[in-house]
């Protein structure tokens, strides 16, 4: 049994946007810790709520940004959900573990098999 893979997860929220969203705020709050020479905080807050009755969940992403201004602090929040699908041992997708084939294979033509 494997675990949620936690670098494909946080890179499979939002379809990618949380991830990239979070690299820039760690930036922006590096950059503001250094110019004004106070503290900073970045904090994520993951929620996971039950889609019906199946093996499928809403995760609800928060990330909450304070960062230190010239006179005091500024703080940012983006809240954003993902519907992802519970596989064994919890491991969290966004694709199921066991999906059917979309495009089943097409047996080959005649001439495909007995080219002349």
């Amino acid at each position: 049994m494997k675990p949620t893979d936690i670098m494909e997860f946080f890179g499979e929220l939002d379809a990618g946007i949380f991830a990239d969203k979070l690299g820039s705020e760690l930036s922006n709050l590096a950059m503001a810790v250094v110019e004004h020479g106070r503290a900073g905080k970045l904090t994520i807050e993951i929620g996971i709520k039950q889609i019906g009755h199946h093996h499928q969940v809403n995760v609800i992403h928060k990330m909450t940004a304070t960062r230190p201004t010239l006179r005091g602090k500024k703080t940012e929040e983006d809240v954003t959900e993902t519907p992802m699908h519970v596989g064994k041992g919890g491991k969290l997708t966004v694709f199921p573990e066991e999906q059917m084939d979309l495009l089943p294979k097409q047996p080959k033509s005649t001439y495909e098999r007995n080219p002349q």
